[in-house]
């Protein structure tokens, strides 16, 4: 008999429990194995790029795909898809930088006004 959690956003994650009869140690949806492969072959280039040499055991870059990937699921829950928190990501990284120079806030500075009677 095969017991079934009753948590339906659970069932929904799509989880891979590994292959049949021996279960993985973690449990890891199916969009985390997505966006680590995605990420390590990215990481990849942009060290070759900047460097010219690529390793044949990419641990760096490797380590970097999964801390970078397991940042990106802390904050996702069933109202905010991994996409919505990529692209808030990037989003917020591009727009919200410091002005290199320091700026003076805009003063509301009042001037005296010289007021006459008419003449009449």
């Amino acid at each position: 008999m095969r017991l079934r959690t009753d948590d339906d956003i659970y069932r929904a994650r799509l989880v891979y429990l590994g292959p049949p009869g021996y279960t993985l140690p973690i449990q890891l949806p199916y969009a985390q194995y997505g966006l680590f492969a995605l990420l390590v072959p990215a990481i990849m280039g942009i060290r070759w790029i900047l460097t010219g040499d690529v390793d044949y055991l990419p641990a760096w870059e490797i380590a970097l795909a999964i801390v970078i990937t397991s940042y990106v699921f802390r904050h996702v829950d069933p109202d905010r898809p991994a996409r919505m928190v990529i692209r808030t990501a990037l989003t917020d990284w591009r727009r919200t930088r410091e002005p290199s120079t320091e700026q003076r806030d805009p003063k509301l500075v009042a001037r005296r006004v010289m007021v006459r009677k008419a003449l009449t």
